[in-house]
Order: structure tokens, then sequence, then C-alpha cells
């Protein structure tokens, strides 16, 4: 016999519901006693995106059981109810600041690694690759497939809602409150390893003619062998660092 909860997503949960979904409350039709977390996943919100879950005004876990007449309000992270820390998911379990890319989000990869931030990505990963590695290695995954984020075994991750660069960047470092972490010029942007003060000498094989005459101070990435220098590249890269920080 089916059965009837009500359900109401607050806030950007509603970017992943459809018109007639997206103002207030829904009825969801079930049989048996899902999980809650299933029955907002079939309805289209990825578990990573949500933040705080209320049971008849009383705060749930994933886990609870769904019951017949249940009322259902759903939020997400930074939303515009403030709530005591024990009713957030990403209190209890907060999010690391590592991650890893789906393989359309090579730009944003760099991005963040001229930032500083640890970013797993390969244009080869396939869905399931993602989200075993991000539960083997503890990282939030990023991307632009709702369904990837549905995975079982993903505990964070981010929708990103924008195809363009700086939007996007500008999303993760709001929804992930990144500021206080930055470290620019830390990470290789080809590789992710950490780069490290090298001597002239020990790369001068590998530098162009004009690099040669006019720099002295170079970095090298272990993992990758790049070698960087502050060439006239490097204000176009602050320039993208400063607009990070002013995001």
């Amino acid at each position: 016999m089916n059965q009837q909860a009500l359900f109401r997503f607050h806030d950007s949960l509603k970017d992943f519901l459809p018109a007639s979904r997206k103002d207030g409350w829904v009825s969801y039709g079930f049989k048996g006693q899902p999980a809650v977390k299933d029955a907002i996943e079939a309805m289209g919100v990825p578990h990573p995106e949500v933040d705080v879950v209320l049971v008849n005004d009383v705060p749930a876990s994933f886990f609870y059981l769904l019951l017949e007449r249940d009322r259902v309000e759903v939020y997400p992270a930074r939303s515009h109810v403030s709530w005591p820390e024990s009713y957030s998911f990403g209190v209890l379990d907060p999010a690391p600041d590592k991650f890893i890319l789906d393989v359309h989000l090579g730009k944003l990869a760099k991005a963040l690694r001229m930032l500083g931030f640890d970013t797993l990505y390969r244009n080869d990963y396939t869905d399931r690759a993602i989200a075993q590695v991000a539960a083997e290695e503890e990282r939030v995954v990023l991307t632009r497939d709702v369904g990837l984020l549905k995975q079982k075994v993903i505990r964070w991750g981010y929708w990103l809602r924008s195809q363009h660069l700086a939007e996007q960047l500008t999303e993760v470092i709001r929804h992930f409150q990144l500021k206080p972490g930055m470290k620019p010029f830390e990470r290789c942007l080809a590789c992710n390893g950490k780069v490290v003060p090298v001597s002239k000498e020990s790369v001068v094989d590998a530098l162009p003619p004009k690099t040669k005459r006019y720099f002295n101070e170079f970095f090298q990435c272990p993992s990758c062998q790049r070698v960087y220098w502050k060439g006239s590249h490097y204000d176009r890269m602050q320039a993208f660092v400063k607009m990070a920080r002013e995001s």
C-alpha cells in the first residue's frame, strides 16, 4: 500500500527541483520504510548538498526511516536559518579542503591548485574512479553531474551551478569557506605536487634562452619536474589570486 509524506526543500536545494516543486510542500509516495536520504535523492537532491533534515520539526539523520504523514524539511549549508550546531551534518562531519574534480572541470582544477588547494584531476576519470578516490582519500567531489553526487560512498560534494570558471571558483570558495586556507603558488598547476625553490644551475638546461638571461629565482615540482619562475604571466596570476580573495 502506498504511503505519503510531505517534503519541503529550502534555499539552494531548490536548484535541483522542477519549477512545480520549488515552493511549498510536495507529496512523496512510498512503500515500506525507506531511509529519508533515499527519498531526498529520489526527488532529485544529492545527499552531499544537504546539511540539515527536520522530520516533524525534529532534527533527523539520513538513516531515519520514513513514516506515513511525516513532514520533512531539508536545508543546505549556509541556509537562511541559523541552527544549533548539533543539527548540522557539516559541523558533525566537516568537509576537508582536498578536492577531486570530474573530467569537465580542468580549468577549475588549475585554479584551485593555484590557490594552494590539494586538487586531483584527470581527463579520463570515470565516475566510479572519482567516487572511489574521494572515499579512500577523504576528498570533496566537485562536479557538474548531479548523478555522480548521489553515489553512496561520497560523503562531501558540490554541484557547480555555473559553467564559467570565475563564477565556479567563487561558488567553491564561498560554499567551503576557503579564503583562510589559501596558499597561492604552492602547488604545481600540472600535477598537484608541491613546488619547492631550486637553484638556477639545477634547472638551467630546461629554461628558454630569454628566461636564462633575465631571471634568477626558480621553483620546481619534484613530482613532474615542471619549472616555474616569475615571468610576465606572474602578474596575471597575482591578479587572479586577488580576484579570488575578494570573491
